[in-house]
């Protein structure tokens, strides 16, 4: 006989599970003395919750495996919520575990006492409370199933702390062998025909394409048969975006070069296409006939109603397709290849801009320049995400993390901490504006207790940029939307790492590279003007991109 508590923990090592990320609290103790004599599992203590979330879910995107993290009752677990939604909107598979009172006997009344199952249901997979110890073994492994299965997601249990006390005999269900239903052959066959009767196909790589195998796929079908492609901001890096056939990435919600070499084409590929992501591009009655390559069928609305579904294993799916398919010497990808030439000379354009505070183009020009082909950027919710994901070449999947889906403030610094800690050998960079890197700043801590080797550049405009820019967008005065920011350098002292203040662009560059190849956690406060963000963003692109 063992503790209940116990055979969770063997439950857990018996996923894979190698880091807890959390703040246990008194509901938790038996759980945490548990957790103490694991050989396997490392408990990564947080500052707060909403971090341990996100670091959990950031581990989970890398892996493929769920990502775990702890929190006591209450106030604990309703700091998760914000990280569950994120987790679950933007598919990365994830475990949260929470403590309970006692559901036996109970002498504290409500105190502290929440219903978080039902408060779970709405941003989960799957939410439970476990209610015998001899459940846990298979709680624990339909929460581990149903978080990673497509589409991964969140998946939550309760664990009151009567029940972590119980005795059982029970021992861990192991995970089954699993291999994804494969396309049929009928399904293959007819995107391949209409692939080949098509004038100017295109391919789109969305949120649901960003799997290794997949990766390996689609970069096989545009060097086998020459079909351009364009990214949607959770598909970045798929496919080398240093590739001759790369058309842009969807950044902006219509009237963009990349929206000109979509309307150019007379079908496209959607792969991994999710509803949570902005749609890079509506389908209309007459237009352009679409093929849904996808895990699971279409949903289909008044914007999205494709011809043709293959639905199965993505990376299957592409190898069979490329398999059969044929290139066609009717294809036709001038129109495409004009609006790729006029993107990549906007894109340049600012690059070595000497003006301060630094203007985005120069800010990403500098960040490409230092960053090697598989340096991670983990940016958190701005302005400044639209110009990273237009134009920050990304050459691998998952180096350039953002948020597409919650698109949720927040999760930059910790999201850099799980890549540091899933990837230790590589160089990783998180991108805050100093309103989204204030509301983690506390996690500093927590990557300098963990020795991590990591840099953290603010982008600094005292101000929520990104809302400013719709304000003014939408007639309306400036109100409401600036602040003051603590001395960012000393800020970072405070805590030990390393500050940086960029006081002429000139600099930028050269102290990214020292702090990309310094040991230690380095801070950078760098000075921002998004001033330009509606005439280039806006007015210019409309301008220019109609003009083709």
């Amino acid at each position: 006989m063992k503790k209940a508590s116990d055979l969770f923990i063997e439950a857990l090592e018996q996923e894979g599970v190698e880091y807890i990320f959390g703040i246990p609290g008194e509901e938790n103790l038996d759980f945490l003395d548990s957790l103490s004599r694991s050989q396997q599992i490392k408990l990564v203590l947080t500052r707060h919750e909403q971090a341990a979330g996100f670091m959990a879910a950031t581990y989970g995107r890398f892996t493929g495996k769920a990502g775990v993290c702890l929190a006591t009752l209450g106030p604990g677990a309703t700091n998760f919520v914000t990280a569950a939604a994120y987790s679950n909107l933007g598919g990365m598979p994830m475990l949260m575990i929470t403590g309970q009172k006692p559901i036996k006997k109970s002498k504290q009344g409500r105190f502290q006492i929440l219903n978080v199952v039902d408060m779970m249901g709405p941003i989960t997979k799957y939410t439970e409370q476990i209610v015998a110890g001899d459940n846990i073994p298979s709680k624990v492994r339909e929460a581990f199933r149903l978080a990673e299965e497509e589409k991964p997601g969140a998946a939550h249990l309760e664990l009151p702390e009567d029940i972590a006390d119980e005795e059982t005999a029970e021992v861990p269900i192991p995970a089954s062998a699993i291999r994804r239903a494969i396309p049929e052959l009928k399904a293959i066959m007819a995107a391949v025909v209409r692939i080949s009767e098509a004038k100017s196909p295109l391919l789109v790589i969305g949120a649901g394409a960003n799997r290794k195998l997949t990766s390996k796929m689609l970069t096989k079908l545009v060097d086998d048969h020459g079909i351009p492609f364009v990214t949607t901001q959770l598909g970045k890096g798929v496919v080398d975006e240093e590739h001759p056939l790369f058309m842009g990435n969807a950044a902006l919600s219509s009237g963009d070069f990349v929206h000109r070499a979509i309307d150019a084409a007379d079908l496209i590929l959607n792969v991994g296409h999710d509803v949570i992501e902005k749609p890079p591009f509506f389908m209309r009655p007459g237009g352009a006939d679409v093929i849904h390559i996808s895990f699971r069928s279409a949903e289909v609305d008044p914007v999205y109603f494709p011809q043709i579904e293959v639905v199965g294993d993505i990376a299957n799916a592409i190898w069979q397709i490329n398999e059969a398919l044929e290139t066609q010497a009717h294809w036709d990808f001038s129109e495409m290849k004009r609006a790729q030439k006029a993107h990549d000379q906007h894109v340049l354009e600012g690059a070595d801009d000497p003006r301060f505070p630094v203007y985005p183009q120069r800010l990403v020009a500098d960040v490409r320049a230092v960053m090697p082909d598989d340096g991670i950027i983990c940016l958190d919710n701005g302005v400044y995400k639209i110009w990273f994901a237009r134009n920050y070449r990304a050459r691998m999947s998952n180096t350039v993390l953002l948020d597409n889906a919650l698109a949720t403030m927040g999760a930059g610094l910790p999201s850099a901490m799980a890549a540091h800690l899933v990837h230790p050998n590589r160089k990783v960079m998180a991108i805050c504006g100093d309103g989204g890197f204030m509301m983690n700043s506390q996690e500093l801590e927590t990557a300098l207790r963990l020795k991590m080797n990591l840099t953290v550049l603010i982008l600094n405009d005292s101000a929520y940029g990104m809302i400013r820019w719709k304000q003014a967008n939408m007639g309306f005065s400036d109100f409401g939307l600036e602040y003051n920011n603590p001395d960012f350098v000393q800020y970072a002292e405070s805590y030990g790492a390393v500050g940086h203040r960029i006081k002429n662009t000139a600099e930028l560059k050269e102290t990214l590279e020292t702090c990309l190849n310094s040991e230690g956690v380095h801070l950078i406060d760098c000075p921002v003007d998004y001033s330009e963000n509606d005439h280039i963003l806006n007015q210019e692109i409309q301008k220019l991109s109609a003009a083709l």
